[in-house]
């Protein structure tokens, strides 16, 4: 969340933040409105003890009826305050609700737009690959194989849901074997974080209550399934403090992840949108003044897996209409499928300044005499199962029907070379 000092002392900042941003700007409007009648009551209620105060020392040294006069007066100012602070109470609440609907502040360097369409293309990798035939999509690739199976998916649970098999399950824990291996060895720590977390670390992270709507909750316990492996594995650090020497702190993690899709079009064909889909997740709590130069390194980090898997991708920098809720500035990583002729976002590399450490209170001390600070967290998949394996299933399809296996993937499938 955002410092409420800045956004008291800068409103412009943050109504231009919110503009540019496609959020209402009543956000602001009310913040302020309910933090001036915060200090308001402040300001009443410290005048107010202190009258108390001042009358406590002096009721000792009164007689007679003015002792008893000021005992009166002094009753009924400790009534006043007291319903003054269970306001001030209430407007916290309210006013906290207020911040925790607040997007972040975009960096100066992210570009002003309204949506997609105003993203740019920082650079691409590798060349569309040149078919002497139509090449398929994958959802008719998998069910000709019999690698991707929809209907028991959706017998099973409903729609939305896929199940994979023979060679297309041993594809997909191929591609997370090789993630988790490359990861660590760029020096990420492996991290197997539970599946379910709790309320505090869905807000610690910025989905709740943004996006609230779009995680499956276990009503019964208040639970919530994983929507991102970053939410368990930032949280880990909850309410820590790091000395300096323990940053930067890198950890990679494998996770199921579930997602409703409110609002979209959940139904589309294939694996592409789904409800339950396998993802490697990277994230590091870094310095502030380096935080930026660490989310380049980071999304050089999640590039490496698709240059090892020779898949055709581009890299864009988000716009302010575009970007997630938490982040101040971020890359996506678009592989090409050629079958459904589209890009496809298999990664998101996000630099979130402090806005998720100070929702978590993950802080440093830059020296040991001074103040903690909070520290910048990054995320990034490294990368998005499903997508990613579209891309491959598109990219390494055969005219016979088979698919290549790649060659960085054969030593996690006993060094099989075709899926047929």
């Amino acid at each position: 969340m955002l410092d409420i000092d800045l956004i008291r002392n800068d409103p412009d900042k943050v109504r231009a933040s919110l503009r540019n941003r496609n959020y209402s700007e009543q956000l602001l409007d009310d913040f302020l409105r309910v933090d001036g009648e915060w200090r308001k009551l402040i300001d009443e209620g410290n005048r107010l003890k202190y009258e108390r105060n001042r009358a406590s020392e002096a009721i000792p040294k009164l007689k007679g009826e003015e002792k008893q006069k000021i005992i009166a007066e002094m009753r009924q100012v400790s009534e006043k305050i007291k319903q003054i602070d269970a306001s001030i109470i209430e407007l916290e609440a309210v006013r906290g609700e207020i911040v925790l609907n607040i997007p972040n502040i975009p960096d100066a360097s992210v570009p002003v737009g309204k949506d997609c369409g105003d993203n740019l293309i920082v650079r691409s990798f590798g060349s569309d690959r040149k078919f002497d035939f139509a090449p398929k999509k994958h959802y008719e690739l998998g069910e000709d194989l019999d690698i991707i199976d929809f209907v028991r998916g959706t017998k099973v649970t409903g729609s939305g849901f896929f199940v994979l098999k023979g060679d297309g399950a041993r594809l997909d824990r191929a591609l997370t074997q090789y993630m988790l291996d490359l990861h660590h060895c760029q020096g990420y720590t492996e991290i197997f974080p539970p599946a379910i977390v709790n309320k505090a670390a869905v807000i610690g992270t910025g989905q709740y209550p943004k996006m609230k709507d779009d995680m499956y909750w276990c009503e019964r316990d208040d639970l919530w399934l994983n929507p991102t492996a970053e939410v368990p594995v930032t949280n880990l650090h909850q309410d820590e403090i790091f000395e300096k020497e323990q940053l930067p702190i890198a950890y990679t993690a494998y996770l199921p992840s579930f997602r409703r899709e409110a609002g979209r079009n959940a139904d589309t064909r294939g694996i592409i949108r789904v409800h339950q889909f396998n993802k490697v997740e990277l994230v590091k709590f870094v310095l502030p003044e380096t935080s930026f130069q660490d989310l380049e390194v980071l999304r050089d980090d999640a590039e490496a897996v698709l240059q090892g898997l020779e898949l055709p991708y581009r890299v864009l920098l988000l716009c302010t209409g575009d970007m997630g809720f938490a982040s101040a500035k971020t890359y996506d990583l678009e592989a090409f499928a050629p079958g459904a002729d589209q890009w496809l976002e298999v990664s998101s590399c996000s630099c979130f300044t402090d806005f998720q450490a100070r929702r978590a209170r993950i802080k440093y001390r830059p020296e040991p005499h001074l103040k903690s600070e909070f520290v910048h967290t990054l995320n990034g998949s490294g990368l998005a199962l499903p997508r990613t394996m579209v891309a491959v299933m598109e990219n390494y399809q055969n005219k016979d029907g088979t698919i290549t296996v790649p060659k960085v993937l054969r030593p996690y499938m006993q060094g099989q070379e075709l899926i047929e």
